[in-house]
């Protein structure tokens, strides 16, 4: 038996993206999903999406780390499936559709989406560092030095530390270039790693920056080792609102997996 998969990067952060509208693949199957995502025995990806039908809305996104377990929401993974889902005619230049933290708007332009995330009323200022969710949890940290950040290593270490612990965080690193720009390292849990891109991690690490003071801007540009991502937001009394997340999807091929 064999899948068809295509495989989409949205800034890096790549993934592999099953058409599951029949319900074949098997979710519950954790070392298919590893293998899928191995880099050397698999296709190679941060993570597997799933697209499936939905009762009211354009489709639904279930989304799986590279570990093989259904994860949080994926800001990239959101725009990617927002593109397979044009591909596949599904939609035209605008969508919606339900993650596992909710519905989502998102918009097509040439190859850039733009993709609505969750408003996000409760950021946490600590001495060192912010924490906040936006779809996912984020723990954003400035650094002096960010090249040179061995990533992998501190970031693995605030992951599992308190007072995350088990559950875990995705750990940001950021560094600021001017008002408006700024760099940022991510490493993600699941994928227990530095990736190229992280979407709800260039979110939460605009936000923080507005909230902490670094920035006035409503528009970020946020560079990551994988390419050059915006967010635009809107702040409020209770926090943030009409977040959007911007940036370019493409496939990068299509093939057959058995399986």
């Amino acid at each position: 038996m064999t899948q068809t998969f295509y495989k989409y990067q949205g800034t890096g952060n790549d993934f592999v993206i099953i058409d599951n509208r029949s319900l074949k693949f098997n979710k519950a199957n954790i070392t298919l999903i590893t293998k899928l995502c191995d880099r050397r025995f698999g296709i190679g990806a941060d993570g597997l999406i799933l697209l499936e039908n939905h009762d009211t809305a354009d489709f639904k996104m279930v989304y799986f780390n590279a570990d093989g377990k259904e994860s949080s929401m994926c800001g990239n993974g959101g725009r990617c499936i927002t593109a397979f889902a044009k591909f596949l005619g599904i939609v035209s230049n605008t969508a919606t559709f339900e993650a596992i933290d909710g519905m989502h708007i998102a918009e097509i332009e040439g190859d850039l989406v733009k993709l609505q995330m969750k408003d996000v009323s409760t950021i946490e200022n600590h001495q060192t560092h912010l924490f906040l969710d936006t779809g996912s949890p984020h723990h954003v940290q400035m650094v002096s030095d960010l090249e040179a950040l061995d990533v992998k290593h501190n970031g693995s270490t605030i992951r599992h530390g308190h007072p995350y612990n088990e559950a875990g965080s995705n750990v940001n690193f950021v560094n600021k270039i001017s008002d408006t720009e700024f760099g940022v390292r991510t490493y993600e849990r699941g994928v227990e790693d530095e990736t190229f891109s992280c979407g709800t991690g260039v979110t939460a690490v605009a936000l923080a920056m507005h909230n902490s003071g670094q920035t006035t801007a409503e528009t970020i540009t946020l560079q990551t080792p994988g390419g050059e991502l915006k967010v635009n937001y809107l702040p409020s009394e209770n926090g943030y609102t009409s977040i959007w997340l911007i940036g370019p999807a493409k496939q990068v091929f299509k093939g057959d997996v058995p399986c």
